[in-house]
């Protein structure tokens, strides 16, 4: 086999008349480098491109064949996008009309060593969609252009989080290929892993010039020989000395190179190579659970859901795969789950994912929409899905199939059946019977889902909350982020708060002079209905009104950043009863308001670090549970997780109001709750007269501890043989021990005061490994906001308060709960700017409780960037942003308005 590739300059013909173009590519990255249309990004100029979706354009270049000549000649494409008829020397090889497909026509008689001219003519995919629409029928759609009726990314025609530009062209990459007698059409390796070793089960189907001539096939593992001798469809062998692939956090990613080799006797025909791994997968759905198992391992799923990088895909690379999916996987996700309206990704993304670990679930391309089940979609379909199970089939991180996003819930949901054209045929078919029976005969090492949200039948609603799974979509749309955790659903895989970019990103992109929230250019990047409307409802329900721009934007991402955590933090903690989340949405594929955690320029949101102490192998969450609050102990580690867990209320000076100390011990793959004692818990809550301190010991069969004799607290007897806690005789006072090995640090008999050591410990991304108590090491600054009904109102006047916060404490991480969503008393920071190498640390210290300290690095310059989000400190701790870029930075900068600031300054300005 030889190839020549057809990659590089084209010349395209339309509207604008003759023009450059590069392959792959689409017209409008041809335009735009050419200046023939402006930067659809910036402002508004969205809508002064629409014509170029709606025109038809042309590709052409000559073509040759270099060389001695082969006995045949094919025209390979990888992707056209979308409806193109391909012609050589004025001879017609065919007709497209599929995005998601890849093409091949023998060109044997129209190609020799000298110059043809080949055309590939692209009719605009409305034109198409409108065809179709007029001999099927309308159908119903969650939006108002005609995705349904191509098979073309959905997307392209807008989202919510999208704008619309429809795009044409030559998309992937497109070769000649020469070859003799045979050539491999189709390898389909399934790896399976069982009983310590590899199962490989190989399909093999060749394309012959002549039949009845032998061939030969080698299939090579690395440089180990599994297989030579006749050429045979279908081979299956046992894999012995193979270490099966796993997914993040459960052990080794183990990849093998696989190769199959076609011969004609001694001589090479035809090559296929993958890097390949073996592993077993499925999920059980046992009693309505959605539990995903890898090696016989159940899995907890923490998962990002991933919408195409770029809404002009062929300016995808692999460094680029490599860099968003990066991100992911250092933000501890172990799963990207494709949406349905966006494309079956290139193989760089599928390489990059089973280098890195990541599981992979992908949708079949169908969403929210009612999709024809006649010809020619339907064999469309057919044949689209059969040829992307076999192409994926190789990789590893492939984990599942879905069948559609949203369909079968909102056909009901939505009441599509009473729109026009919902009488008519709407995808059920696809979803419960095309699509798994090609999954099934074609790739039964995987399992199929019908689709997301989906309840496993029609016995229950699809969206249905104790079955499967699920899209929590009720909040964000109409209410509040607490109320996530008024449920516990099997599996949530979509959910997710709205924020805006980066702020360079959006000043970048609107220009807006002033640019408010609700100006022009602003609105034009909210592409969601009454987007900016639930931004403001959101807030309203925990902040006054931002009195500027600025405000609303730093207010806006720390609601993104409560929403998700709130949600995460909740349904982890459920886990085995909830397997996983799969927040919406990672990325962005141009600068706009979204769920996003990673904006369109590439900028991380605040969300993004959140998702990495959420995502963390061990982490702790205070929890409301059963009228009370609870500390969960979250441990996705292989490993037993033990220590003492410390429990303490402080008031707002640092003051400690009681403390607990709860020696634990987390299973592997498992989580352990701690009551907390409503002494400590309540909004309101106080010591008798006489007395301000409070002593308690956890400990199954301890003993009654309090204050010693003389005071006037509170003993308890609580948890699992835990040392005794409390203040020295006579005195008020408490003594905390904070962080695992720490030593025992009280204050002084009859003292008041509390003194606290922070133990050790460091969690990567950046988010929140460098909170200071003075003579301590590195801890969690997070927090947990929410509220608990209390009817009680205890205590005297010395009494503890809603202005309290509860503090809990294990292994180096830490979670706060605070009572209330703000408070407006000066934090009283202090600063100070170290220039080193690549750039500024920047180091804050609180005196008092500094809530959601920010440092919006991208202020400071366009190509600066910061180790961490939001930062909570507690009195007397300190945190260093690391500010790094390329360029030297002027230190002053830190002090320009809004580049350091905190949600008390916010809201006082």
């Amino acid at each position: 086999m030889r190839t020549s590739d057809l990659s590089g300059p084209w010349t395209l013909n339309g509207p604008p008349g003759s023009l450059a173009a590069t392959v792959p590519g689409c017209v409008h990255t041809d335009l735009l480098a050419v200046g023939k249309i402006v930067d659809p990004f910036l402002g508004e100029n969205e809508k002064a491109v629409d014509w170029v979706g709606r025109a038809n354009w042309v590709y052409s270049r000559d073509i040759a064949w270099e060389g001695p000549r082969p006995d045949r000649i094919d025209l390979v494409f990888d992707g056209l996008d979308t409806v193109a008829d391909i012609d050589v020397a004025g001879v017609v090889l065919g007709s497209t009309r599929n995005m998601h497909r890849g093409y091949r026509f023998d060109v044997t008689e129209l190609v020799g060593a000298t110059s043809s001219p080949l055309h590939v003519r692209f009719t605009s995919a409305y034109a198409e969609a409108a065809r179709l629409q007029a001999q099927l029928g309308e159908r119903p759609n969650a939006y108002p252009e005609p995705f349904n009726f191509v098979r073309k990314m959905a997307c392209s025609f807008g989202w919510d989080w999208g704008p619309t530009l429809v795009t044409a062209g030559i998309w992937r990459g497109v070769r000649l290929e020469g070859w003799n007698v045979a050539r491999l059409s189709e390898v389909k390796p399934l790896l399976t892993y069982a009983d310590g070793r590899g199962h490989l089960d190989l399909t093999v189907r060749v394309e012959r010039l002549a039949q009845g001539r032998s061939l030969r096939m080698r299939v090579l593992l690395d440089d180990r020989e599994l297989f030579d001798g006749a050429w045979t469809e279908t081979l299956t062998l046992d894999v012995d000395n193979v270490q099966p692939w796993h997914p993040r956090g459960y052990g080794e990613p183990s990849l093998y190179g696989l190769t199959v080799v076609l011969l004609d006797g001694d001589d090479e025909l035809d090559r296929w190579e993958r890097r390949t791994g073996f592993r077993s997968v499925h999920i059980d759905e046992t009693d309505g659970q959605f539990v995903f198992h890898v090696n016989g391992e159940p899995v907890f799923v923490k998962g990002v859901n991933w919408i195409p990088d770029d809404i002009f895909p062929a300016r995808m690379t692999r460094e680029r795969y490599a860099l968003r999916l990066g991100q992911a996987a250092a933000a501890g996700a172990n799963m990207i789950r494709v949406w349905g309206g966006g494309i079956y990704e290139s193989r760089d993304f599928y390489e990059v994912c089973d280098e890195l670990g990541l599981l992979v679930w992908q949708d079949f391309l169908f969403a929210c929409a009612c999709y024809p089940e006649e010809e020619p979609l339907y064999s469309e379909v057919v044949a689209e899905a059969r040829e992307n199970v076999v192409r994926l089939a190789a990789h590893p991180s492939l984990v599942a199939w879905n069948g559609n996003n949203e369909n079968l819930w909102l056909h009901g949901a939505d009441n599509w059946a009473a729109r026009p054209g919902g009488e008519l045929s709407w995808g059920e078919t696809y979803y419960l019977k095309t699509l798994p029976d090609i999954v099934s005969e074609t790739d039964p090492s995987r399992p199929y889902m019908a689709g997301s949200p989906w309840s496993g039948s029609w016995e229950h609603e699809p969206n249905d909350v104790d079955h499967g799974t699920f899209h929590s979509w009720d909040v964000w749309n109409r209410e509040d982020y607490l109320n996530y955790r008024n449920s516990a659903p099997r599996f949530v895989a979509e959910f997710g708060w709205q924020a805006p970019p980066a702020w360079r990103t959006l000043r970048e992109a609107v220009i807006d002079d002033p640019m408010r929230p609700d100006s022009p250019g602003v609105l034009h990047h909210q592409k969601a209905i009454d987007g900016n409307g639930k931004l403001a409802r959101g807030l309203d329900a925990h902040f006054p009104a931002p009195r500027s721009t600025e405000a609303w934007h730093y207010l806006t991402q720390l609601n993104q950043v409560r929403a998700v955590r709130t949600g995460i933090a909740h349904w982890r903690s459920h886990w085995p009863h909830t397997a996983g989340t799969i927040v919406w949405q990672l990325n962005d594929l141009w600068p706009v308001i979204s769920w996003s955690a990673i904006d369109g320029a590439g900028r991380y949101k605040p969300l993004y670090f959140e998702l990495a102490a959420l995502y963390a192998p061990r982490t702790i969450t205070i929890q409301p549970r059963d009228g009370g609050l609870v500390v969960a102990l979250m441990n996705d580690h292989a490993e037993p997780w033990t220590g003492v867990a410390h429990i303490a209320r402080l008031d707002r000076s640092g003051g400690a109001r009681g403390v607990l100390e709860v020696p634990f011990s987390v299973n592997p793959r498992a989580n352990t709750l701690i009551p907390i004692p409503s002494e400590l818990s309540n909004p309101r809550v106080g010591v008798a007269d006489g007395g301000s301190g409070l002593g308690l010991t956890a400990g199954l069969n301890g003993p009654r501890v309090g204050v010693a004799d003389g005071g006037s607290g509170l003993g308890l007897s609580a948890g699992l043989n835990g040392p005794r806690v409390g203040a020295a005789d006579g005195g008020s006072g408490l003594g905390l021990t904070a962080g695992l090995n720490g030593p025992r640090v009280g204050v002084a008999d009859g003292g008041s005061g509390l003194g606290l050591t922070a133990g050790a410990g460091d969690l990567r991304g950046g988010l929140a490994d460098t909170a200071k108590l003075s003579g301590g090491g590195g801890v969690r600054s997070g927090f947990a906001d929410g509220e608990i009904a209390s009817d009680a109102s205890s205590g005297t006047a010395d009494g503890g308060g809603p202005s309290d916060v509860l503090l809990a404490r294990a292994g180096g991480v830490r979670d706060l709960w605070f009572f209330e969503d703000f408070d407006l008393g000066d934090p009283g920071l202090r600063m100070s700017v170290a220039a080193v190498d690549g750039g500024l640390d920047v180091t804050v210290e609180a005196a008092g409780v500094a809530r959601d300290v920010l440092l919006q690095a991208d202020r400071i310059h366009p190509l600066a960037t910061v180790d961490r989000g939001f930062v909570t400190l507690l009195p007397g701790e300190s945190t260093v942003f690391q500010v790094r870029c390329p360029v030297a930075l002027d230190p002053a900068l830190i002090e320009a308005p809004w580049v350091l600031t905190d949600l008390s300054t916010v809201l006082r300005e």
